[in-house]
């Protein structure tokens, strides 16, 4: 019971944020204009300026583990790849593909996953390694399959769609901040106070803005249309992937801080950035929305049932 309200109190604030974005644009106090504009500005600010924060206050020489990493990085790779060569043998609207496939690998790690982290153990450094070792992977592998799958890319040939991907990961500004963030760690620089908060500010306006626009942007009759993939990719994200990759780390070795970081890796919601990538490039917004909104809700329960799983047999404490 203790696990269940643990989660609850971890998802359902999330998922009151988002109806709240979609109750104030049913009152007409936001618009469409407002969700274009919110989307862009957290796509290239709030969300850079908060994985920044998170990457770059924390030691990695000191705690860096190449082996959990490289899991990491794996265990995403892996998941991305089989979950694109299955949508495309398996799913009939190609319209969809991007999107699915985004939704579908992708958590909310920099979001949920230290809250959830932090709940249990504190102020932990294998939160900011797992982010570190999926993260800019997510990313990179999202513009890849949102530039190949893409509405606008029909009539471009494999070449340009190649050069599109390139262009888009180099000046993806979540990709940028991630990796001015682990330098920053390395080099172990520490800014003025002043700085620190500025930075703290902006990054604090991510997660809620990003949901009440993904609130505000969601259309609840066209997402009922696609209940069906919808709940497909709620199936994978939260209960497919952990059942895979979860025992695997665990004859690895991985268990505490580790494992709960590979669990929030593998089994979180969909993150909420999903939603702003698919709608600034171009793929089904709608169906990417809805997948949010659903392993957000369901997580309450996917979550609690992997914890009591995990503390059962001893993989977490």
């Amino acid at each position: 019971m203790d696990n269940f309200i643990f989660s609850i109190n971890v998802t359902l604030p999330i998922f009151l944020v988002m109806a709240l974005g979609w109750g104030l644009k049913q009152i007409g106090m936001l618009d469409d204009n407002f969700v274009k504009v919110a989307n862009k500005f957290n796509f290239n600010v709030t969300l850079p300026f908060l994985l920044f924060r998170d990457i770059s206050s924390v030691d990695i020489k000191a705690v860096f583990d190449l082996q959990y990493v490289l899991f990491c990085a794996l265990a995403s790779s892996a998941c991305f790849w089989l979950i694109w060569g299955g949508t495309k043998l398996f799913l009939k609207d190609k319209y969809m593909a991007g999107a699915f496939v985004q939704a579908s690998f992708r958590s909310s790690a920099a979001v949920m996953g230290l809250a959830f982290i932090q709940n249990l153990y504190g102020q932990s450094a294998m939160g900011p390694l797992m982010i570190i070792g999926a993260v800019p992977l997510y990313n990179i592998y999202s513009v890849i399959v949102l530039t190949f799958e893409g509405q606008q890319e029909k009539d471009v040939d494999r070449a340009g769609k190649i050069r599109e991907a390139c262009v888009n990961i180099l000046k993806n500004p979540i990709i940028i901040t991630i990796f001015l963030g682990l330098a920053v760690s390395l080099c172990g620089l520490r800014f003025p106070t002043i700085v620190d908060k500025t930075v703290g500010n902006i990054a604090q306006m991510a997660t809620p803005l990003a949901l009440v626009t993904l609130g505000a942007g969601f259309e609840g009759r066209k997402a009922l249309a696609k209940i069906k993939p919808t709940l497909a990719a709620s199936f994978i994200k939260l209960v497919l992937q952990p059942a895979l990759l979860v025992p695997l780390a665990a004859a690895m070795g991985f268990t505490g801080e580790k494992m709960i970081g590979i669990l929030i890796m593998l089994a979180s919601p969909t993150t909420p950035s999903c939603y702003i990538m698919a709608k600034n490039m171009k793929n089904d917004g709608t169906l990417t929305a809805s997948i949010v909104v659903a392993t957000t809700l369901l997580a309450s329960f996917t979550l609690t049932a992997w914890i009591f799983v995990l503390k059962t047999v001893g993989w977490i404490s």
